[in-house]
């Protein structure tokens, strides 16, 4: 590997969503480190620290990716920046067929569910479910498979020869996913951002006591330092029964507030943590024939 280019580990074969996220986001040549699931990602950051990751954690469709959460948790990296991307699904097949001669489509399932309402029109196509959508195109490319197409990005499209047969087919036009770039060296990137006056969300997690109004008396007081909760997902505690954790996104304007209302809630959470501080990241869109569409995103140079 390139040792001056940033190293990036990836959920999902080159070609995904993950790997469009990450070049955008960074806006420089990157080395991808394919990861096929979350945990594997989590574990090649752990065995080198000098690597960046990035997953996705929410999407608009479906929600949190909650086993992301409690793996951020339990390790020791903090998020340094996030990435919304609209997701848009390509279908993608060896050149030279017609949807007429598809068979079968391959594709993780949260693709395939996404565009269930395109296949309506064709009965005859079978869905097939598969571990990663840029792998499916991969393989197709790589068999030089006749019949099969995959759902997956026009970068994978690209990447692997394969025609696209039909654009956008997802059914949601509004589909975005919000992903974090994780890092064990947060703290260094923290710093240079408060020096650029660009911190302006935090991602925490906190437990509270099993009592009436607890989480309450926390909104109030995050509301009285003018602090804007953007999102909050509770998550029961293993083996405390009805005791839950809460992860909560804040935005803010004044970064030393912000910090006033830590020191205010923490006297009344558990096991307050911080899971990063960093710059707001706006909506963008990936490549359309090649040309980067409405793109509104909020790059940070690192």
């Amino acid at each position: 590997m390139n040792k001056n280019k940033k190293h990036v580990a990836i959920q999902g074969w080159p070609g995904s969503n993950h790997e469009i996220a990450a070049k955008d986001y960074f806006d420089e040549a990157i080395e991808v480190i394919p990861c096929l699931t979350f945990p594997e990602l989590f574990d090649t950051l752990k065995q080198d620290k000098t690597k960046y990751g990035i997953i996705a954690i929410e999407n608009t469709l479906v929600g949190g990716l909650l086993p992301n959460y409690t793996m951020l948790k339990d390790s020791d990296l903090l998020i340094i920046g996030e990435y919304k991307l609209r997701i848009k699904h390509q279908l993608m097949a060896m050149p030279g067929q017609t949807l007429e001669e598809i068979t079968e489509v391959h594709s993780h399932p949260m693709a395939l569910a996404q565009c269930e309402h395109f296949f309506k029109a064709y009965p005859h196509i079978k869905l097939i479910k598969s571990e990663d959508t840029a792998l499916s195109a991969k393989l197709i490319s790589e068999n030089k498979t006749k019949g099969i197409a995959a759902i997956a990005s026009e970068l994978a499209a690209d990447m692997y020869g394969l025609e696209i047969l039909a654009r956008n087919i997802e059914t949601n036009k509004k589909n975005f996913t919000r992903f974090l770039i994780i890092s064990d060296k947060g703290k260094t990137e923290v710093d240079d951002l408060l020096i650029k006056d660009k911190v302006n969300k935090a991602s925490l997690v906190f437990s509270l006591p099993h009592e009436e109004g607890s989480l309450s008396k926390i909104l109030t007081i995050l509301a009285f330092y003018n602090i804007n909760l953007t999102k909050i997902q509770s998550l029961p505690i293993v083996g405390q029964e009805w005791e839950y954790l809460f992860y909560v996104d804040v935005t803010f304007a004044d970064y030393n507030r912000y910090l006033q209302s830590l020191d205010a809630i923490r006297p009344l959470c558990s096991k307050l943590k911080i899971l990063g501080e960093y710059a707001k990241g706006k909506q963008s869109y990936p490549l359309q024939n090649g040309v980067q569409t409405n793109s509104e995103s909020n790059k940070l140079t690192i």
